[in-house]
């Protein structure tokens, strides 16, 4: 397995003169999802916790719906990867053959290889109602995440997908070179602690595209906090699937885009942000 920081040789320039050193990086490496011995798709990512990222994965693109229709999962080191080995019941896999594709996805592509704009755009799931959240409480669950990144620490290089409720603070967090992926291992190690999701929030380091609200609709949470601004298609996506879409996310405060009504108290902004 390869390790998921390596060190390096490099020439930094600073004050006007080169010193040479090294410098921690995250690693990079080809990820093969398989199923009953076809390939699925090929992502770039963190070679670190890569069960949950299996099934998060498989969650989130609706291959299974739950950890336990996966009969068995292998990760096995092989030439230039690791190829993630899944085995599902027949019924299952002649389903997912139907719709089988052949994906090279690069770091920051979550919807690579996806043959229609249809599926590109799918509906998200309608999370439930679930808990309001106090300002003070978002921004204490932001200020957590960093001392619990140990790869970023090293490197200033990878994102992080956090799990945050009042009761237990943060609940789990995984990191990935790849935003998308550190979602999916979120939700797959959620899901496989059966972790109530709808009373707390998800946690991103990175900003927020249509994806990012399809797989945390798909993880069940009603809110989703970010670093970064949202697409506009994630606000019309996130305000249908009834998340609280909360971004730039800043010490200083953040921004609200949808469903306002589950953050109190405060001063209320009037309506819910739509885009044209």
């Amino acid at each position: 397995m390869y390790d998921p920081v390596c060190t390096v040789d490099r020439l930094a320039w600073r004050d006007g003169r080169l010193s040479e050193g090294v410098r921690a990086i995250p690693e990079e490496t080809a990820l093969a999802l398989t199923y009953n011995g076809g390939t699925y798709a090929v992502m770039m990512g963190t070679p670190q916790n890569l069960d949950d990222f299996a099934i998060g994965f498989s969650l989130s693109e609706g291959i299974v719906q739950a950890p336990e229709e996966i009969s068995s999962l292998e990760i096995v080191d092989v030439d230039d990867g690791v190829e993630l080995r899944m085995w599902l019941a027949e019924e299952k896999a002649a389903r997912l053959n139907e719709r089988r594709r052949h994906i090279a996805g690069p770091t920051g592509c979550g919807l690579c290889g996806i043959d229609s704009i249809a599926e590109a755009v799918r509906p998200a799931a309608i999370v439930a109602r679930g808990r309001s959240f106090s300002p003070r409480e978002l921004m204490t669950a932001m200020a957590s995440i960093s001392p619990l990144q140990p790869i970023n620490v090293e490197t200033r290089a990878v994102h992080a997908a956090a799990f945050w409720t009042p009761a237990a603070g943060i609940v789990a967090l995984r990191e990935d070179v790849g935003r998308h992926n550190a979602l999916d291992k979120l939700a797959g190690v959620l899901a496989q602690a059966k972790v109530p999701t709808s009373e707390g929030a998800v946690l991103l380091t990175s900003r927020v595209s249509v994806e990012m609200i399809q797989k945390t609709a798909a993880i069940g949470a009603p809110v989703m906090v970010a670093v970064s601004a949202p697409t506009a298609l994630a606000v019309r996506m996130a305000e249908t699937a009834g998340i609280t879409l909360v971004a730039i996310a800043r010490a200083d405060g953040f921004e609200i885009f949808t469903h306002q009504d589950r953050i109190t108290p405060g001063t209320r902004v009037q309506g819910t942000a739509h885009v044209a």
